[in-house]
């Protein structure tokens, strides 16, 4: 789980099955941009991206603001060694 800032809620995860038999994750978090942009890019990484890659290849195909601060961005790279 990313870590939350300081007096905010930790992000919402949201599980359903759709007809084809493959599973739908949807991610969010109150902005949309800082923690939901960390864990898609965290979901690339997982998927094959390399860390070095995830942030801009989320900021392609979500947002051109997601992952915001530094902190998210290490967050990103340390994942991939757990």
């Amino acid at each position: 789980m990313i870590p939350p800032r300081a007096g905010t809620r930790p992000p919402r995860t949201e599980r359903s099955s759709c007809g084809t038999g493959a599973e739908r994750v949807e991610v969010a978090c109150d902005g949309g941009r800082g923690r939901t942009g960390t864990a898609l890019a965290c979901i690339a990484v997982l998927d094959g991206v390399s860390p070095g890659r995830a942030v801009a290849f989320v900021r392609e195909g979500y947002d051109r603001r997601a992952v915001e601060t530094p902190w998210q961005r290490r967050y990103v790279h340390r994942f991939s060694a757990t």
